[in-house]
């Protein structure tokens, strides 16, 4: 099916037992069967995907195919989702790559600053764009009008322009703070005049999620992986021209990455104007857009926290890590840049379930909200089980592809046990997390976060390493941690109260002035 001949909600159903047409990433996850059309589905529709499993509960359906019917579905819609943020990743990893072969301070200096800059206003694009997975997904079904989610997506933009304008001035005076942290002279320098540089285009970077969001909202997830196979190369050809052919040095990096910030931004309003999105758009509404503001900062800031807690709990390891020696700090790098790519699976699959639980419970429909969110969590744990088997099978051999010291391989060696064990628990941590977030708990989330890594694992697993485990008991804290986070966050999911989130999820549009649909 093209791009050009998609079906509005309800009207896929010519005639009773005659479908449209299979489905594609164009049509709409939750349509509004009439009765007569939806009469026509058989146990044959569900299981080959043709209709969306929510709207057969009223029928003789095996319940085994509305399960395996869900669990497809959060599969291809996470897979864009995961590939988006994998190209994502790779602009900042490209950038590091071309500054580095200036020299190894530059080399140095790019890494520090793109992961300072991953800790702070990345947390804003990622973390705060949280709040659009809640709200947006359940407007998009659950509001009369449609031009509400664009009214969500412009106080989106005020709401974190303004918070990524406190991490500019943080940016702007961060020397200061790198010398206080201890940091080499010329950390201290290049760095802060780094993130000057990327202040425009950091801001690039948390619209261009904050327009991710909107469309995901729609239940329309390739966009982002269209945009970033243009503008990942893109991205690697501006740093080579300005690093290298234009003599713009290190500072070229910051700048022309955020071009290509700014390009995906573009490029994905261009895909919601000219090919599918703009239906949600009803025009700049700049009075609507900054009332009911402290709704959706509120969200966004336990989105911040939410997400900021593990990471910053990472960044905690890494730091500890350079205080193990030279072998330690080298073998944890090559552990963490691995499981930077890998990550993106189960926060992938989070997005994605955010996403449709927020659909779902806009759509009042608790009983479908429960087992997408459980279907999740299964879907996760099997995709946290198949990339352990691959890091096991490849743990002796894995640390070469980053360095040859047989020293540092080794070292990788031993401790990748420890690093696969916890991708299970890491799935977990991304679908129910993910879950938490479309049912506005990002509070819970960040809660157990809070208590999990900081108030024992952490501590334990510093404590381990600095006591005979070296390496490897930081990491067994992280995998406790983990697996903490993991069940704690299942048990709690699996708990609620479905027909009271629902009623939650229309309360929270009617708090930010986005009126629920027609009562049921």
């Amino acid at each position: 099916m093209s791009d050009d001949d998609s079906t509005p909600p309800g009207e896929a159903i010519t005639s009773p037992g005659t479908l449209s047409g299979l489905p594609d990433e164009r049509t709409a996850l939750l349509r509004k069967p009439s009765p007569s059309s939806v009469r026509s589905y058989s146990s044959t529709d569900v299981g080959s995907g043709a209709v969306d499993p929510t709207e057969t509960e009223s029928f003789s359906i095996p319940p085994y195919k509305l399960w395996l019917s869900e669990t497809w579905l959060l599969t291809r819609t996470s897979v864009p989702v995961i590939l988006a943020y994998t190209l994502q990743n790779s602009l900042q990893t490209v950038s590091v790559l071309v500054a580095g072969r200036l020299s190894p301070e530059a080399l140095a200096t790019a890494a520090f600053s793109y992961m300072f800059a991953m800790s702070t206003a990345w947390l804003i694009a990622l973390g705060g764009t949280t709040a659009l997975d809640t709200l947006a997904s359940s407007s998009f079904t659950g509001s009369s009008n449609k031009h509400d989610l664009g009214i969500l997506l412009q106080r989106g933009l005020v709401v974190l322009s303004a918070l990524y304008a406190v991490v500019a001035v943080i940016w702007a005076f961060s020397e200061h703070l790198f010398r206080a942290l201890g940091q080499e002279e010329f950390i201290c320098v290049q760095s802060a005049m780094f993130l000057r540089y990327l202040i425009p285009g950091g801001l690039g970077y948390v619209w261009f999620e904050s327009m991710k969001k909107y469309l995901q909202a729609q239940e329309i997830y390739r966009p982002g992986t269209y945009v970033l196979l243009v503008t990942s190369p893109l991205n690697a050809l501006l740093n080579w021209l300005f690093i290298h052919r234009l003599g713009m040095g290190l500072y070229g990096a910051p700048i022309a990455t955020g071009i290509a910030y700014w390009c995906s931004f573009f490029l994905l309003v261009a895909y919601a104007v000219f090919v599918r999105g703009s239906e949600c758009w009803g025009g700049f509404a700049p009075r609507r857009a900054v009332s009911h503001l402290w709704p959706f900062a509120r969200l966004a800031l336990l989105g911040v926290i939410h997400v900021g807690t593990e990471w910053w709990a990472f960044e905690i390891v890494a730091l500890a890590a350079g205080r193990l020696g030279t072998i330690p700090l080298a073998a944890q790098s090559v552990i963490m840049t691995a499981d930077q790519i890998i990550n993106t699976v189960p926060f992938g699959l989070g997005v994605a379930a955010s996403s449709r639980l927020g659909n779902l419970l806009g759509a009042r429909k608790p009983r479908e909200a429960a087992r997408a969110a459980h279907c999740a969590a299964a879907l996760s744990t099997i995709a946290g089980a198949l990339i352990l088997a691959v890091l096991m099978g490849t743990k002796d051999n894995f640390g070469r592809i980053f360095n040859d010291d047989e020293r540092v391989v080794q070292l990788v060696s031993q401790v990748m046990p420890f690093v696969a064990l916890f991708q299970i628990a890491d799935g977990l941590n991304g679908s129910c997390g993910g879950a938490l977030r479309g049912m506005g708990q990002q509070w819970v989330g960040a809660l157990v976060n809070l208590a999990s890594y900081y108030g024992g694992a952490l501590p334990g697993g510093i404590y381990l390493a600095f006591h005979g485990w070296g390496l490897a008991g930081l990491w067994v804290g992280q995998c406790v941690a983990l697996y903490l986070v993991g069940v704690l966050e299942w048990v709690i999911v699996g708990m609620s109260n479905w027909d009271n989130e629902v009623k939650r999820a229309i309360a929270r549009l009617e708090d930010g002035g986005i009126i629920g649909g027609d009562p049921v």
